[in-house]
């Protein structure tokens, strides 16, 4: 058993040396959850921000589903996509399991319920302030929605670069789909997994350090971007002051 100092030493030198091993997992699991939240923000933003302004019957209902999809483990979602996209399931003609579509179908599906529950929410918490005086200027609900998802802006980036980050440390819906396949569908959290039940402890750790890294980096621009957004408002607040 590799001790924890050699395991530790051997990782940096993976990371420091730009290991092209390491750097092909790490750059397709960017790529797999950098273009899985592309599809699940462009859809999720757009159903939020709607969710957040539509009144309809049934909307609780809608809600209470949303808000359950938010708790469904990784490895369900997983299962679900499996089931379809297997030869036998109705999506099998594509082809696509044990693949990076596959992969990113399945980020999509679990990020999606989060980008869209977290934009209702900011746009519903926005409508509250401002959607009678949007009303009485003759705003319909599209254009009402699309005003305060705007005027949230800040907010929702917020949002993009958390969902970024729940995808990225996913492990339990891709390695279901993707079938951890080495050279084709090995991410960072599958192969972590891997070689360490092979007790390959040095590439996991290195993987291990890079991925905390990428999470790390993801918390310090949601916090910039937070310190942002709040000297952006004192300083729209403080502009009509200034001029009287």
């Amino acid at each position: 058993m590799t001790s924890f100092s050699e395991s530790a030493t051997t990782a940096l030198s993976l990371i420091l040396n730009m290991d092209a091993g390491l750097l092909t997992i790490v750059g397709r699991s960017l790529a797999v959850s950098a273009t899985a939240c592309s599809i699940a923000c462009g859809l999720g933003l757009v159903l939020g921000a709607w969710l957040g302004v539509a009144r309809f019957t049934g909307r609780g209902a809608v809600l209470t589903l949303l808000n359950t999809l938010l708790a469904v483990p990784s490895v369900v979602v997983g299962l679900v996509i499996y089931l379809l996209l297997s030869r036998s399931g109705p999506l099998g003609h594509l082809g696509w399991l044990f693949s990076f579509k596959a992969m990113v179908l399945a980020q999509a599906v679990l990020v999606l319920p989060v980008v869209t529950a977290l934009t209702r929410q900011a746009v519903q918490d926005a409508e509250s302030l401002h959607g009678e005086q949007l009303q009485s200027l003759g705003a319909t609900p599209l254009m009402r929605s699309l005003l305060l998802a705007w005027d949230e802006r800040y907010a929702l980036l917020t949002v993009l670069i958390a969902s970024f980050g729940r995808a990225v440390s996913e492990v339990g819906a891709v390695m279901i789909v993707g079938g951890n396949i080495d050279g084709f569908t090995r991410v960072m959290t599958t192969a972590i997994a891997l070689e360490t039940s092979k007790g390959d402890l040095p590439l996991a750790l290195g993987l291990g350090l890079i991925l905390l890294s990428v999470v790390l980096l993801l918390n310090v621009a949601i916090a910039l971007l937070k310190r942002w957004r709040e000297q952006h408002e004192a300083a729209s607040e403080t502009l009509p002051v200034m001029a009287l």
